[in-house]
């Protein structure tokens, strides 16, 4: 059923997050000066407070990577408390000390959206590709914000967001009325070009999707399938969200 994934199963969250965490930290220490990609959202906190902790204590040293982010809201100012830029300062690269030059994050407040994505991977090529890319996993199966459509799009781009990813955002704004109903995301071409992929779910509330992404039939209305088609997924989960594999 899991064909080419390497799977670790972890007691709890916590675990979880210093296992994903280790497992890019040795990516890291491979190739110190290559290029990684970030995710948002709460699952991989745990894992970026363990990144922090080691770059203190000098098991990994992640100053010298170039960071790029999967996606960012549109329209959303870089310092917007909201934003996955003030998100990735906040919860990773201030604590790390990455200096601003090497931190790539789509502009939400680009004045053309569209440019603003071409030149993203443009980006993305010129620092040789990303290395290992960091994903969670959207209730719906989504990965960034492709979601479920009878077709999906290759490159980063401009897209609208479901009304159940929305949803599930409000909780972090003042009203649903306040989340952004579009994003700039990395497409399904640009996430699978990274060397390696690591895939974190938590709970059992993702037990279902997960289940389907990792062994049901490859479909765009369910994003996360097409990580079936990557030579290197690592997959780290919890034992909740494990529970129907």
């Amino acid at each position: 059923m899991l064909r080419n994934f390497h799977l670790y199963v972890e007691k709890d969250y916590d675990a979880l997050s210093l296992r994903a965490a280790e497992i890019f930290a040795d990516e890291v220490n491979k190739k110190p000066a290559g290029a990684f990609g970030f995710a948002t959202g709460s699952t991989p906190i745990g894992m970026y407070k363990a990144l922090i902790e080691m770059q203190k204590t000098r098991k990994a040293n992640l100053t010298e990577i170039t960071a790029f982010n999967l996606d960012e809201y549109y329209p959303i100012k870089k310092d917007d408390d909201q934003s996955y830029c003030y998100f990735m300062r906040q919860n990773l690269f201030d604590g790390i000390g990455l200096s601003a030059d090497k931190t790539f994050i789509p502009r939400g407040d680009a004045p053309d959206p569209v440019a603003e994505c071409t030149a993203y991977d443009e980006k993305i090529a010129a620092a040789g590709g990303i290395e290992m890319q960091i994903l969670g996993l959207g209730a719906n199966g989504h990965i960034g914000f492709n979601e479920p459509d009878s077709k999906l799009v290759a490159t980063t781009y401009y897209v609208p967001l479901a009304e159940s990813t929305i949803e599930s955002n409000a909780r972090f704004f003042a009203s649903p009325e306040d989340v952004p109903r579009h994003a700039l995301t990395m497409g399904l071409n640009s996430i699978m070009m990274a060397k390696r992929i690591i895939l974190l779910v938590s709970g059992e509330g993702k037990a279902s999707i997960l289940k389907e992404v990792l062994g049901g039939p490859i479909t765009t209305m369910v994003p996360g399938s097409l990580l079936q088609l990557h030579r290197d997924v690592t997959v780290v989960i919890d034992e909740a969200a494990g529970k129907l594999l």
